[in-house]
């Protein structure tokens, strides 16, 4: 009796295989170099022709500063969605939490960006340009030691009870409020509690889908109604976070530009050109949230409401980069 032999295996069925896996790979690969080169390049593209000085680094600034807001949106995003997760099914096992690294990288941006801070603005090419010992004696000094402070005492919570990761990643949030709006400005204090308010609901909004879309991936086999379930009861919560998004960014255009300036500022001021980007950028995501609300309307469409869904969380990945590039600009002037 001759001996068994193996099925033979056909080099190109594997490789066809392994290709959604490996074009998942290559798609979030670009993803995160096309939203790197935003804040990296488009703030010298915005300012260009409109007469306005940039600051030194203004690049690096705005990619710092990216990093720093898609951290508080992983982890503040992954606490958040995971109550809902929670709520929704108990028993099943989350997704792999990458709660564990994110507060290391917004770790590093705020690092980063206390030392531009410790070299009076600018960006630092050596350890002799440094003046540490001078950041607790300034304003945005201290609120730049909070941020990494912040995100140092988060990842530290984040490997035992990432919930209680909540209250440093609130300090670091209160701190990028404060720094928004300095002392000298007129109405600073209800400046800072409008982006307070604005970036705390963008965290939850954005990191929110991420964890949703990852926990509904991982429960694709085994709950999907669960996951359909989740993708519901986050676009509810979602609705509000979106209404308030809405109301305290239009508080604070009116704030910087007056409405009789508005349409001029925004195409002749790199603040207004970026600003109107932005704006078109959550338009089209809030185009996308409804289509995936009207979908899990429909019961035989439900599976349907992915696509739109995963859609949004690509454009709101370009439109965290595209605030960062916004906070390195010079504000307009109020005419």
């Amino acid at each position: 009796m001759p001996p068994p032999t193996e099925a033979p295996v056909s080099v190109g069925a594997d490789v066809s295989l392994r290709r959604p896996g490996a074009g998942r790979a290559v798609a979030v690969l670009v993803l995160v170099a096309v939203a790197a080169l935003i804040p990296l390049l488009g703030p010298r593209a915005a300012l260009d022709g409109t007469g306005e000085a940039a600051a030194p680094g203004v690049g690096v600034i705005a990619l710092l500063r990216a990093v720093l807001f898609a951290a508080l949106c992983v982890q503040a995003g992954e606490v958040f969605a995971g109550f809902l997760a929670r709520r929704v099914d108990p028993s099943r096992e989350p997704p792999r939490i990458w709660s564990a690294y994110a507060p290391w990288a917004g770790f590093a941006a705020a690092l980063g960006l206390a030392s531009v801070v410790a070299s009076g603005n600018l960006i630092p090419h050596s350890v002799a340009a440094l003046d540490i010992g001078g950041l607790g004696g300034t304003r945005d000094g201290t609120l730049a030691l909070v941020e990494v402070n912040g995100f140092l005492l988060a990842g530290l919570c984040a490997r035992r009870r990432p919930a209680t990761a909540l209250l440093p990643l609130a300090a670091v949030a209160v701190a990028e409020a404060l720094r928004a709006h300095p002392a000298a400005e007129d109405g600073a204090l209800l400046g800072s509690g409008l982006t307070l308010v604005h970036l705390t609901c963008a965290a939850l909004w954005v990191g929110g889908l991420l964890y949703v879309l990852r926990t509904t991936h991982a429960w694709r086999t085994t709950a999907p109604e669960a996951g359909t379930a989740l993708l519901g009861l986050y676009a509810r919560v979602a609705a509000a976070l979106l209404a308030a998004i809405t109301a305290t960014g239009v508080c604070s255009t009116l704030r910087r530009m007056p409405p009789s300036t508005i349409l001029d500022q925004l195409a002749t001021t790199a603040y207004g050109r970026v600003l109107l980007a932005k704006v078109l950028l959550v338009a089209v995501v809030a185009g996308l949230a409804l289509a995936a609300r009207l979908r899990l309307r429909r019961a035989p469409d439900r599976g349907n409401a992915y696509a739109p869904a995963r859609a949004e969380i690509v454009i709101l990945t370009v439109v965290v980069a595209v605030s960062a590039a916004l906070t390195a600009l010079p504000v307009p002037i109020r005419w």
